[in-house]
């Protein structure tokens, strides 16, 4: 288990994420393309909050399928589930215990601007 927790603290996560983290990205979606995250995929199993629920809050938009959840505290987006599988969760990689994300190397790109959801 690693830890993943906000700016300040007030929220605390525990996520069963794989020591090196093979399959990293970002995503250029209006959102994510202006948070700058780098982010990972995780199971729905595999990310349990320990401490600061209530702090966390809700942002959604467009289809208001995907959950985007930030601390009402310091601001940090810690994690979402995402429109294509609501099920699984997205992390910020950089709010991982350890993690120097300036150091990740090969981090791709999702294409949330062309999302398949959105094709007529």
């Amino acid at each position: 288990m690693k830890k993943l927790t906000c700016h300040c603290g007030g929220v605390e996560i525990e996520v069963n994420a794989p020591d090196q983290l093979k399959k990293i990205m970002r995503c250029n979606c209006s959102l994510c393309k202006r948070k700058g995250t780098i982010m990972t995929m995780v199971g729905p199993d595999d990310l349990k909050i320990v401490k600061g629920k209530d702090l966390l809050q809700l942002y959604q938009f467009h289809t208001k399928t995907a959950k985007h959840y930030f601390c009402s505290n310091c601001g940090i987006y810690t994690h979402h589930n995402p429109r294509s599988n609501p099920a699984m969760y997205g992390i910020n990689v950089a709010c991982l215990e350890g993690v120097k994300p300036f150091e990740l190397k090969d981090v791709g790109v999702n294409d949330g601007e062309n999302h398949p959801l959105d094709k007529k």
